[in-house]
This record gives C-alpha cells, structure tokens and sequence, in this order.
C-alpha cells in the first residue's frame, strides 16, 4: 500500500465531487449497486403510461430519466429543487417543450388540481396530499425509493460510528400507510435489500462527498484512517462491500 499515492488520489476525487443532475458516470464500472433489484422502475411506469397521459415527474434531477421515458414532450411535466439542477432543466427541458417548473416536491407542486394522469418520482421528495391533489381521478402515482436503512455499513466504515438515520420514516410499511390514510388504493408494493460494491477506494470517497447527507461531515483528511482500512479490506477481498435499502410503491387516486 502506498499511502502517499493513495492520499493524493482519494484528494482528487474530492477535489472534484460534484455533478450534474443525477450522473454517476464518474464512478461508472468501480461501484455497483441496484442492479439486482426485483423490479424495472422504467417498466412498471410503461405498464401504466399512454401516449396521451400527462405525466409529471417530481424531482426530476437533471431530467434524465424522465427523457428515457420518450414520452411525447407536450404530455411532460417536472419539478426539481436543487438550484445547479433547475439551471440544468431550464436548459435542457424548457427548449424541448417540456413544463418544468422550480418546486420543492416535499411542499407545494404549482399545478392545478387533477392535472395529471400519471406522477412519477425516484429517490426524491413528495408531498402524498399534493400528489393526491393533482392527480385526475383513477391517476396512478409511481415511486422508488431509497430506505431508511441504506449505506449504513459504508457509513461505519469512514465515519467509525453510525449516525442517526437521516430518514426514519422510510420504510415501505409507513409510506403506504400515509398514501392509504388519505384515499389512495394500493397497487403495487416491494421492498429490497441488496449489495453495494465498490472495486476503488477512490469511488467511495468521491460517493461519499455526492451523498453527504448519508456520510455528515466526512472528509478525506479527518477521515484518513478509516479510508487506508477501506483500502486494506479491498487488497484483501477485492471489494467494499455495503447494504442498499430500496422500496417500490404504486398507488392509485
């Protein structure tokens, strides 16, 4: 191990530990992770989704998943909070004809009532009053989310101690039970643990920086003995690995 090196490499990616959207392609072949989930987020979505259904999706990122969808953009709508993501969407979405409009998902969503036939929304925010609001009647919302209980080894591993659970209200049984209290008829539901994988120390800091609500006040100086044993149990097994907590959700008005 050549801890000189290394430290320079780990100063570097958290030199540049910053995207756009929701890219990961940085780290794209040293990390794995959802990729053995048991469902297709995009296929459930495409199981419900018509031509000619308005479709909004909260949280939108930098609007990438949402255009995979290649939903005709005059039937798109999108939010997001998060201001280098707005500047992105009002970039790239607004030229394309797609409605998008600068919203906190978990507050207030600027549309009228019963705008909407279909909302989506992955690993964002949400307001279940809101979404029951501007859904037409019988519209479906779709989301994926991440768990109360994610990283949580990682985060042991660079931070010595496991900080309180950033959000303990999520968890699969409390969140359709808040949709079913307010009308909401269930569809379809699942939860999943699955591995984390990391093949470079250096992803996992760069990771660490892009989820710093999951790794509070981490950093690769204070942090420097925790990151050279991250690097000795991946000489030794030939990966980091941690614990992904996801849950699926689809419900309709």
């Amino acid at each position: 191990m050549n801890k000189e090196k290394l430290l320079n490499e780990w100063l570097q990616e958290e030199k540049v530990a910053h995207i756009q959207g929701w890219d990961f392609s940085h780290i794209a072949g040293k990390y794995d992770e959802e990729s053995d989930l048991p469902w297709n987020y995009k296929k459930i979505i495409n199981r419900y989704l018509l031509s000619n259904m308005k479709l909004l999706d909260i949280d939108t990122g930098g609007g990438e998943f949402l255009l995979s969808l290649n939903h005709p953009a005059c039937n798109l709508s999108a939010t997001e909070a998060y201001p280098p993501n707005v500047e992105l969407c009002k970039e790239k979405l607004l030229p394309m004809g797609i409605d998008f409009r600068e919203a906190n998902g978990f507050k207030s969503l600027p549309f009228e009532n019963e705008t909407f036939d279909i909302v989506i929304n992955r690993h964002g925010s949400f307001n279940e009053n809101e979404i029951w609001r501007v859904l037409k009647p019988k519209g479906i919302f779709i989301t994926e989310q991440v768990g109360a209980e994610n990283d949580r080894e990682l985060i042991k591993l660079l931070l010595n101690n496991v900080y309180p659970i950033p959000f303990p209200k999520q968890y699969l049984k409390t969140i359709k039970h808040s949709f079913e209290k307010i009308g909401f008829k269930t569809i379809e539901s699942d939860e999943a643990f699955r591995p984390i994988k990391f093949w470079d120390v250096g992803a996992l800091v760069w990771f660490a920086h892009i989820i710093e609500w999951e790794f509070p006040g981490f950093n690769v100086t204070d942090c420097l003995p925790n990151l050279y044993h991250a690097q000795e149990i991946l000489e030794q097994n030939g990966v980091i690995e941690g614990k992904i907590h996801r849950f699926l959700l689809v419900v309709q008005k």
